[in-house]
């Protein structure tokens, strides 16, 4: 791979949403890779000596992909999702090759990966790693702050009931429109994206977003929820 190739590489990861991740135990709720991937990278730059590279996040077995749905799955899967399952980690680093041993780093990196995880509501049960690079001196300290919504797109505008209703909920700063329309209606089914605050655990707002969008939809159809960015 060359130089540009791995730059064009990195700023399709950035910029695309990914997979769709299952949240747990917020059944029928959804986060996109890109917003895990912002939560996680942040984590592992908080570790002495290490600078988060490529990290990925899908299923932890074949039989979790998406074109593998289970009959028992109660929730619509969305396209480009994975049903409810065990998931997995693999990430890449830079590591300082002094004044720590490489696998002290290793398994720090490893241990705020699946708390970082754990907190989102992701149901990872393995962090696969790779260090890429040997470093000279530790990388520079990360700034405060969630990292910023993707540039160029603002906050949409709406007035379905179902949308209005989910804003309410504590935790919700935004209906968004990355995959679709804020509120998307299919038949049968009903699907809210949304963004969450940093300080709010996405797992409890998407349970309780779910809720408030089910008691404004009609009765009779299936509702879910995707988050797309975590602000």
């Amino acid at each position: 791979m060359t130089m540009g190739d791995g730059w064009t590489t990195a700023v399709r990861d950035r910029l695309a949403p990914g997979r769709l991740l299952p949240l747990a135990p917020a059944a029928g709720a959804w986060l996109t890779e890109r917003a895990a991937r912002q939560v996680l990278v942040r984590a592992v730059t908080g570790v002495r000596g290490a600078a988060p590279g490529r990290l990925r996040i899908g299923a932890a077995t074949e039989a979790d992909l998406p074109d593998q749905p289970s009959p028992d799955q109660p929730f619509p899967v969305p396209p480009g999702g994975l049903a409810p399952g065990p998931l997995r980690i693999e990430a890449e680093f830079a590591a300082v090759a002094v004044g720590r041993p490489l696998p002290e780093t290793a398994e720090e990196v490893r241990a705020v990966l699946l708390a970082a995880a754990a907190e989102l509501g992701l149901a990872v049960t393995e962090a696969d790693l790779r260090v890429t690079n040997l470093l000279e001196e530790a990388p520079p300290e990360p700034s405060d702050g969630p990292a910023p919504p993707p540039a160029g797109h603002g906050v949409p505008a709406t007035d379905d009931p179902v949308a209005l209703a989910v804003l309410l909920v504590p935790g919700v700063a935004a209906v968004t429109d990355a995959l679709g329309p804020p509120v998307l209606r299919t038949r049968g089914a009903v699907r809210v994206e949304f963004a969450v605050a940093a300080d709010h655990p996405p797992a409890e707002v998407a349970r309780a977003a779910r809720a408030a969008a089910a008691a404004e939809a009609p009765a009779d159809v299936t509702v879910t929820v995707l988050i797309t960015e975590v602000r």
